[in-house]
């Protein structure tokens, strides 16, 4: 086994992004993809290192950019600068997960036809919203994420199986965000799952997450076992 790795500018509108893919090169067929959705910061070292290891598992994974090339933030300030244009305008976040998508499933190394989607906290949010809009993907999968509703995808019904891992202690998210998300996806017909870990909060597969006066803190029991599950979840929809 040998794990490849390359970088894929794409565009939209004017504006250049930068995918990273990750791949086993030890078999020449094309494998199921999984599209990874960076947090607020935008794509990098974190993300590689899950495409990577999904790479080791027999996947395809694909890196998105929602900022563009070389945009990326190196503070709180920053980073929420950048995430702050998706969160007002939902059309443009969706617009460029779906692209992202597309990309993705154009690669050689990529089964077009077996394709998924994963996010970290934006990025759960960010997966989420791609399942609303009723995109053909086999599931998503949101890792501490953001639920909240994008108010354009009401009455669409939601083809991607859902899964959702959540800190039941994080502030951004409480208990009543979490019941209100599985009422929307039951109404759009979804075959769902929510995970709910006890004593955990926002940003528990990050180990740099250390700021539990915030509502961030690392856990390894909860990045451990949400990993399992998603492994296990990616087993089940291909």
């Amino acid at each position: 086994m040998t794990i490849q790795t390359t970088t894929i500018d794409y565009s939209q509108d004017g504006k250049t992004f930068e995918g990273f893919l990750a791949w086993d090169d030890s078999s020449g067929k094309p494998r199921p993809g999984i599209v990874i959705s960076h947090a607020w910061g935008g794509s990098g070292g974190f993300e590689q290192d899950r495409a990577r290891a999904l790479a080791e598992l027999g996947y395809a994974g694909f890196c998105l950019d929602l900022y563009g090339k070389g945009i990326r933030g190196s503070s709180q300030e920053e980073n929420a600068k950048l995430m702050q244009p998706f969160l007002t305008d939902r059309a443009l976040l969706q617009k460029r997960m779906q692209l992202a998508v597309e990309v993705a499933r154009a690669q050689d190394q990529l089964d077009a036809a077996k394709v998924a989607a994963m996010g970290y906290c934006f990025g759960g949010l960010c997966v989420l919203d791609l399942a609303r809009t009723g995109a053909d993907v086999r599931g998503v999968t949101s890792f501490h994420g953001l639920f909240k509703p994008p108010g354009n995808t009401r009455g669409k019904k939601i083809k991607a199986r859902v899964l959702a891992l959540h800190g039941w202690d994080d502030p951004m998210v409480p208990p009543d965000a979490v019941i209100a998300l599985a009422a929307e996806l039951t109404e759009a017909g979804a075959d769902w799952q929510i995970h709910g870990f006890g004593h955990t909060v926002h940003a528990f597969t990050n180990p740099q997450a250390n700021d539990r006066a915030h509502g961030l803190a690392y856990s390894e029991s909860a990045n451990r076992r949400s990993w399992k599950m998603h492994v296990d979840f990616l087993a089940e929809i291909f």
